[in-house]
């Protein structure tokens, strides 16, 4: 498969494995590079840059491909050394990173001069246009229907897509409702050059993630997500349990007067309770509508010939029937 994707991060397939907390380790990014996809590797999951440095060091063992490393520009008060993680990602010869939360713009110079090739995570085609405008070489758009933050504006891919190619001029990639070879087709028909998965990659064999993690996706359907801190605009997408009726009860009852110390106790700390010990009821964690479709636990191998095949079969037999 040749997009502006593969030939842009020299990969055979236009899957990309965002970088999710507690889940992008080298066990998952290897693999879904090894399938000829881009695996990511999450930054930040990282507590410090030499701990990132390994990482990436044990992912480079694992694979000769090409993977990437996440780096999420947080709103903090103390800025992780976000220099230091760009040294280290550099050091270690990635030459991919996928950005996420605040713009990049401040760091662009330094990768630029490392010659790191930066995919932007974007909610809406005017933050795409401002990643283009400051030299980023890709983005990725996320629908209203991806786990974790899906923005403010509430449009899903049907309608996102269509205009993000309409917008910009460098490659993106979709993401956001995909799980399949359907939706890797329509994503590339509706004008994306790839696409970007999360939910999906969590359930399967090599995601690092506890057993009750992928047990929930596979039983959830699409009415079981939930959207959480709307109030204070920075909405994310999660898989509904205990914790999270106990947020929700909680902001409705605050309303308008929400801060984030009213939930500190569902949001704070909960990947490591969920994703390493297995605690699904902790609080909020990131999960999209993509669940509902989401009906087994395959080796990520599996999955990415599975979409491959399933999309070349749609193209060649169901969308080869309109043409004359």
């Amino acid at each position: 498969m040749k997009t502006r994707i593969t030939q842009l991060f020299g990969i055979r397939y236009p899957i990309i494995q965002g970088g999710m907390h507690y889940v992008g380790f080298a066990e998952l990014a290897s693999a879904v590079s090894n399938a000829g996809g881009l695996g990511i590797i999450t930054g930040l999951t990282q507590k410090t840059p030499e701990l990132l440095a390994k990482e990436i060091a044990r992912c480079r063992s694992m694979t000769d491909a090409p993977f990437g490393v996440n780096l999420t520009f947080l709103p903090t008060f103390s800025d992780p050394p976000y220099a230091e993680y760009i040294a280290a990602i550099k050091d270690g010869g990635v030459r991919i990173v996928e950005t996420a939360g605040r713009s990049p713009e401040k760091y662009m110079p330094q990768f630029k001069a490392a010659g790191i090739k930066v995919i932007h995570k974007c909610t809406s085609v005017r933050h795409a246009m401002k990643a283009e405008q400051i030299g980023c070489d890709a983005v990725s758009v996320d629908g209203f229907e991806c786990g974790g933050h899906p923005g403010e504006d509430d449009i899903p891919n049907m309608i996102l897509l269509p205009r993000a190619a309409e917008s910009l001029s460098i490659p993106f990639v979709a993401s956001g409702g995909i799980a399949d070879g359907r939706g890797l087709v329509a994503a590339l028909s509706l004008g994306a050059d790839g696409i970007n998965m999360g939910t999906r990659f969590l359930a399967t064999k090599e995601a690092p993630v506890h057993e009750n993690v992928k047990k929930a996706i596979v039983g959830a359907t699409e009415l079981d997500t939930r959207l959480v801190m709307r109030q204070l605009r920075n909405t994310e997408r999660v898989l509904r349990n205990p914790g999270v009726d106990k947020l929700l009860e909680i902001e409705k009852e605050k309303g308008r007067d929400l801060k984030i110390s009213d939930i500190y106790e569902q949001v704070a700390g909960v990947y490591p309770k969920v994703m390493v010990n297995g605690q699904m009821d902790s609080g909020a964690w990131s999960c999209g509508v993509v669940a509902g479709l989401i009906n087994d636990v395959p080796t990520v191998q599996e999955l990415i010939d599975r979409m491959v095949t399933d999309a070349r079969t749609i193209v060649h037999s169901r969308l080869a029937n309109f043409l004359p």
